[in-house]
């Protein structure tokens, strides 16, 4: 009896000891607890579907170093930021890259638009060269201070890196500013829903 004793608390002890790998499955996107970039883990503040009439068209997940639940504070928070987008459906570069622009319009004012129009052409150029993206493939849009913005499509790097950590503040805000485009999918990834 001992031994099975000395061997359960053993076992236990060990399990505590090992990182925890969840993950959180949405209409089978798969998004872990947290998300490595460059020598920073940063945490799933929240993710949820986004919603376009009555078709799921991708989840999507926030990923930052310090959970919040305010979307300004989200926004403006300093450090790594990363957002996740897994299609749930197939979707041409085009039609993705014409709704965050028009997300993006959306959400900031015509100062910052006109500010951002040479990077809004670069992310649509390099989107159109996606041409069909595939139901189930992983996108990250990620921002690393000093870098800058770089798109990933199932972990390779699409284009090059935009310069500007205020440059990302203002895609976030596609999602996560007064206009969004899903505000069930704003409340998700705030972490409210």
């Amino acid at each position: 009896m001992k031994s099975i004793t000395r061997k359960l608390v053993l076992s236990l002890a060990l399990a505590a000891t090992l990182p925890a790998w969840a993950a959180i499955e949405i209409k089978g996107a798969k998004f872990s607890d947290t998300y490595q970039l460059g020598n920073q883990a940063l945490h799933l503040n929240g993710a949820g579907v986004r919603v376009k009439i009555v078709i799921d068209v991708y989840a999507a997940g926030l990923y930052v170093p310090h959970k919040d639940h305010n979307a300004a504070t989200l926004i403006s928070q300093p450090g790594p930021k990363s957002m996740q987008i897994v299609l749930l459906r197939d979707l041409t570069g085009e039609d993705f890259a014409d709704a965050m622009i028009k997300g993006f319009k959306k959400n900031n004012n015509d100062n910052d638009v006109a500010k951002y129009q040479h990077k809004l052409d670069e992310i649509r150029t390099l989107m159109m060269g996606f041409g069909l993206v595939k139901k189930g493939t992983s996108i990250h849009i990620d921002n690393t201070p000093g870098v800058g913005t770089r798109v990933l499509v199932e972990g390779v790097q699409k284009g090059p890196d935009m310069a500007g950590d205020d440059f990302y503040a203002a895609l976030l805000r596609i999602w996560l500013g007064n206009s969004p485009v899903d505000s069930a999918l704003k409340e998700a990834l705030i972490g409210t829903k």
